[in-house]
Formats: C-alpha cells, sequence, structure tokens
C-alpha cells in the first residue's frame, strides 16, 4: 500500500489524455482496474453460493444475500432481476453479492438449484 503522502501526490489530470486512474495512473480510456478487480473476484470462488439473511444496519427489516455466485457483472445482474423478479421483491446488486428484500432463503434456494449451482443455507 502506498503512503498517504504518495497517494496525495498522484496526477489526477492530463491535458492530454484527460481523467487519470488514481491506481494504475493510466488514462481512463486504458484503465483496466474493474476487469482485473471482476477476475480476482471470480477466482476468489470456491463455487458454492451461499445464502444468509442480514438484519444488521438495516432498522430490523431483513435482506436475504446471495454471495459467491461465479458469474461475470454483466450476467450476474441479469440473475439478480430473474431472482427479484421470482420473489416479487425489490432488492439491489452491491459489489457481487445481490440483496433480496425479506426473508426468501427457501425460495432462492429452489430456484438457484434449478439453475444449476451448489447452494448452502449461511448465518442466521
Amino acid at each position: 500500500m502506498a503512503s498517504l503522502q504518495d497517494q496525495l501526490r498522484g496526477l489526477v489530470y492530463s491535458t492530454e489524455h484527460g481523467d487519470i486512474c488514481p491506481a494504475c495512473r493510466q488514462p481512463l480510456a486504458d484503465c483496466r482496474c474493474a476487469e482485473t478487480a471482476e477476475e480476482d473476484r471470480l477466482a476468489g470462488l470456491d463455487g458454492i453460493v451461499r445464502l444468509r439473511r442480514e438484519t444488521k444496519g438495516r432498522k430490523g427489516k431483513g435482506v436475504t444475500l446471495v454471495e459467491g455466485v461465479p458469474l461475470k457483472a454483466d450476467e450476474l445482474k441479469a440473475l439478480a432481476k430473474a431472482l427479484k423478479k421470482r420473489c416479487g421483491t425489490g432488492g439491489a446488486l452491491k459489489e457481487g453479492v445481490i440483496e433480496i428484500q425479506g426473508d426468501q432463503r427457501e425460495v432462492l434456494k429452489a430456484e438457484l438449484e434449478k439453475r444449476g449451482y451448489k447452494v448452502k443455507l449461511a448465518g442466521g
């Protein structure tokens, strides 16, 4: 990790190239940080989809989190949309984790197993 001084001294704009990525110091048009982050996320998965219910930080409202789905970002977004439609609720996709409103673990487990994923119920 670079020191704070190194982080603050970095070039953020160039009249020749425009905006500069702070992580790789390349012009934004040439930056591959998002692609490498996606590849790293996929490489760290073990092939098991985990479903867990979480209420922490949500004022008591429960959500079901779907973690570990080995799909790229655009395919993951389509899966999230299909799962929300199947449950008839809302939700979101944040940093590779699908959030579905309410306790939908059993419905999601059946749907994901039907799609060919190995599913585990995790947490409380």
